[in-house]
């Protein structure tokens, strides 16, 4: 039969005409009401991403658990009464919910309010009037007053069809009287309208800055617009930004912004100490209906876990009670997953630490260039050594093969084992070496891998490390080869959150150019869909009750339009989330809600408070600065400077929460 997508997503009359015959057919079988199931999802593909029951027929859920899977004829049997909500899938996919393996999941309530001017595929820019036209839309959905502020984010330049960037002029012409600001893609920078250059004292008297960009004009001192590094952070800063009962009430859109990308588990994946406070007082007033796993960066462990410290009659720092009791469980679906690291910077920012030279010179045309690492192995290795030590999961960013041998040789030095089971995460793992995967294997550690950037950056690589090494950024294929398993992950906001196009550029490994990177490491769908399920649910040490539709298991699922093992290779990323469900309820689409009346026309931020000029910053850096950024990732999670970080790792070597 053919349903409609309200019939699909309606849910008490989903069942329409086959929903009626279930029901008959099942009068006189079923069982009481209170043993029946909550909902009953048949008449499309189920991909259970188990091999022992691959492709059921049905799927009955109950108390937010999956209780049956298997024959239609026998769950209709058992488990349909007259209170069953009967789903009808109409030839479209169930699956698992997809799980978030690792990204930055505060982001979201930040930019939610904000235009996305990213060009396609991520937003529908192709040429500069695009924009201009997004941000007047955005103004006027948010009721932004004249004198306000008008954000977008995603800007990237170097694919305009103008061939040319934005500048103030392109921004004065629809917004004479707003500030506007247009962030990088990169967060590093921000293309600023004359009324914001105005509002931050840029002009043409402004000294260039050692540390950054600001462009001008051609023949001319005047600012065209664009800044970048050092001049954006000190905009940024001075930014208006959400205080915590704003956020708290955003969290609901930023959670949509997964949830219609059938996402049910999120990570925020270098947490300081006061998002974790937020999420935990989200948690609290029950504001988070996806669950989130929590990595605190290691320069906030300390003030994290204070409540831990104290010191004994001689004055010396004592450890009460055991913090690593703190790891592992949710509360008010909040979970601290372990501990984050960071080994070097980021490859298409140059900022990776590699054991050989990049083949166009380093961020300002350095020749020979390596990068360098985020810090020292002598103050690095003993924290994770510590946290091994202390059983807490150690999850280390790493990006270029000789942080990854930091990684390697730390996790030697902490005697980390494959047969320990440890699940020691090293995230990204993209600029590997062959011989690596074989440390990873004999250590245990697994990857966390980010295909994702052979789509967005592969040409960069090309061009930086040649076709050799450029082909084997993620190397899913071999990995596999070597029973390594690896997850897959979208760095929110470094890429959108989106699984079905991080499984495509698994299965495709393409360029923007239309380059096939790597094609000896492209992965079979099953592969791909797994390293987004039932993988990061393993690293998480979540597979017995996430990423597979298998009984006992938490009803996180979504519905699908298209079969991703079926369709065309490049029609996966086209594939649309119809409905989301967490724990049994629809989390995609929520039912709408009224409307809420804007607030007064000089209050463009209702509840935002200015940045405090020594806040943390949007920066991300190789670390050499004054400033040393999450080189993870969008570089919004730090603003310590390195001397800062340096001192607050080695304090916490020797603190006795590792000791």
């Amino acid at each position: 039969m053919t349903v409609s997508r309200r019939m699909v997503v309606a849910g008490g009359s989903v069942a329409a005409i086959g929903g009626m015959a279930w029901r008959a057919s099942a009068a006189d079988t079923s069982t009481a009401a209170d043993t029946s199931a909550d909902i009953v999802f048949y008449g499309g593909p189920i991909v259970t991403m188990t091999d022992a029951q691959p492709t059921p027929e049905a799927v009955a859920v109950k108390n937010g658990k999956i209780v049956a899977v298997g024959a239609a004829s026998d769950i209709r049997a058992k488990w349909v009464g007259s209170r069953t909500r009967i789903i009808d899938l109409g030839g479209k996919t169930l699956m698992p919910g997809f799980i978030d393996a690792h990204g930055h999941f505060v982001n979201a309530p930040r930019i939610v309010n904000w235009a996305n001017v990213s060009l396609r595929p991520v937003g529908t820019v192709e040429k500069i009037p695009d924009i201009i036209g997004l941000l007047q839309e955005n103004k006027a959905a948010q009721n932004i007053p004249d004198d306000g502020w008008v954000i977008g984010y995603g800007y990237d330049g170097s694919g305009l069809s103008d061939k040319r960037e934005m500048t103030r002029h392109d921004l004065d012409a629809a917004f004479p009287n707003n500030l506007v600001m247009a962030i990088h893609v990169s967060n590093h920078g921000g293309v600023l309208n004359t009324a914001a250059l105005r509002h931050f004292k840029i002009t043409a008297e402004t000294p260039d800055p050692d540390n950054g960009v600001i462009t001008r004009e051609p023949n001319s001192r005047e600012p065209a617009g664009l800044l970048m590094e050092g001049p954006f952070i000190a905009v940024f800063e001075q930014m208006p930004q959400p205080d915590e009962a704003t956020k708290l009430e955003l969290l609901k859109p930023a959670q949509q912004m997964y949830a219609s990308k059938g996402v049910t588990t999120a990570q925020e994946g270098a947490t300081l100490a006061d998002e974790l406070a937020f999420l935990r007082t989200a948690g609290e007033q029950s504001r988070l209906y996806l669950d989130v796993v929590s990595l605190p960066l290691a320069t906030d462990v300390p003030a994290i876990f204070k409540s831990y410290l104290d010191t004994d009659y001689n004055g010396k720092p004592v450890v009460i009670g055991d913090p690593s009791s703190e790891f592992g469980h949710y509360k008010n679906r909040v979970k601290l997953g372990g501990i984050k690291l960071i080994f070097d910077g980021s490859p298409q920012g140059k900022t990776a630490y590699w054991t050989k030279p990049l083949l166009t010179g380093g961020p300002s045309n350095e020749p020979e260039w390596v990068g360098m690492p985020a810090v020292p192995a002598a103050i690095i290795d003993p924290v994770y050594a510590g946290l091994t030590k202390q059983k807490i999961q150690v999850w280390s960013h790493a990006n270029g093969d000789a942080a990854i041998d930091m990684v390697i040789a730390a996790a030697d030095g902490a005697g980390v084992k494959a047969a320990d089971d440890r699940r020691h995460v090293v995230i990204h793992s993209q600029c590997m070496r062959p011989d690596q995967l074989d440390s990873y294997a004999r250590l245990g550690l697994s990857p966390s891998f980010f295909t994702a950037h052979v789509f967005f950056w592969g040409d960069v690589h090309l061009a930086n490390l040649g076709l050799e090494r450029a082909s084997f950024i993620s190397p899913m294929n071999s990995a596999s080869a070597k029973d390594i398993r690896f997850s897959n992950h979208n760095d929110f906001m470094v890429t959108p959150v989106d699984p079905m196009l991080m499984v495509w550029t698994a299965v495709a490994r393409q360029t923007k150019d239309g380059v096939v990177l790597g094609p000896d490491e492209r992965a079979d769908r099953m592969t791909a869909l797994k390293a987004v399920t039932i993988v990061p649910a393993w690293q998480y040490r979540e597979e017995a009750t996430k990423g597979s539709i298998e009984v006992g298991k938490l009803a996180d699922l979504v519905i699908l339009d298209r079969n991703p093992l079926e369709v065309p290779v490049d029609d996966i990323r086209h594939i649309k989330v119809v409905q989301t469900f967490k724990e049994g309820s629809t989390i995609y689409p929520l039912p709408p809600t009224a409307p809420q009346k804007k607030s007064g026309a000089n209050d463009t931020f209702p509840g935002f408070r200015r940045r405090d000029a020594q806040a943390r910053t949007l920066f991300a850096d190789d670390g050499s600065g004054s400033v040393i950024g999450c080189a993870c990732c969008d570089g919004s999670l730090t603003g310590l400077t390195q001397a800062a970080v340096l001192k607050a790792l080695t304090e916490l070597a020797s603190s006795p929460l590792l000791s």
